[in-house]
């Protein structure tokens, strides 16, 4: 997937990747490839800061908050730096190098480090956090933003949750997506694969819409945005 994400940023780097919108706050973020490579170098340049290299990375942000844009930079991150990524609570960290976790509960995990994610739409950090607890964009925002994937093995795990466990061969076995999309928020795994995954095997982008919705306000936002679906 590292593979497909810079193939795109080479060649059609500054067109639309994601647009991200959150009905509820009125949210809307839109990422080229460029952008979200952008962040997925500097997420794997700080797993890099905390040694987290080919380590195991948990993330309990991916349960609590499964279709937010940051929790779609985790699992790119953690391929690069040639980790793999598991969705889990957060009492279930324990062995994992790294825990991410959301604004809601904010407290120390059993991984090595854990890091807080405050979810805000211009990545503004928390504070006041307590010890033991790292705040994502202070953090990321801080580290260069050109980062040297890991090699991968296609039979490396790559993804683990509560339903499946897939390798590298199996996410680049996926469905492409070639068109501009609508996806609604679903599960951790739903979402990545039809908001990143299908897109840049297929060329495609899409529009990311959490929250609640009347079908006729979709159909308008799916108008604005020419989706193909």
């Amino acid at each position: 997937m590292i593979g497909a994400l810079r193939s795109r940023v080479r060649t059609n780097g500054a067109a639309p990747l994601l647009t991200y919108y959150d009905l509820a706050s009125g949210e809307r973020t839109e990422f080229s490839a460029r952008s979200v490579a952008n962040w997925v170098d500097k997420t794997t340049n700080l797993l890099d800061e905390l040694d987290a290299r080919d380590g195991i990375i948990a993330s309990p942000l991916a349960l609590s908050h499964p279709a937010h844009w940051v929790s779609l930079i985790w699992p790119l991150a953690s391929w690069q730096a040639g980790a793999e990524y598991r969705v889990v609570g957060a009492a279930d960290t324990a062995g994992a190098d790294v825990a991410v976790i959301g604004p809601d509960e904010v407290a120390p995990t059993d991984a090595e480090v854990t890091i807080a994610c405050s979810l805000h739409p211009l990545a503004l950090g928390l504070r006041n956090l307590p010890a033991g607890v790292l705040d994502y964009s202070t953090e990321a925002l801080s580290c260069s933003d050109l980062a040297h994937p890991a090699p991968l093995a296609p039979s490396q795990l790559a993804w683990t949750d509560a339903a499946r466990q897939l390798t590298h061969a199996d996410l680049v076995a996926l469905q492409p997506q070639t068109g501009r999309v609508l996806v609604r928020a679903a599960g951790a795994f739903d979402t990545l694969r039809a908001a990143i995954i299908s897109p840049l095997l297929g060329g495609g982008s899409a529009v990311l819409v959490v929250g609640d919705s009347d079908p006729e306000r979709l159909a308008r936002l799916r108008a604005s945005e020419r989706c193909v679906e």
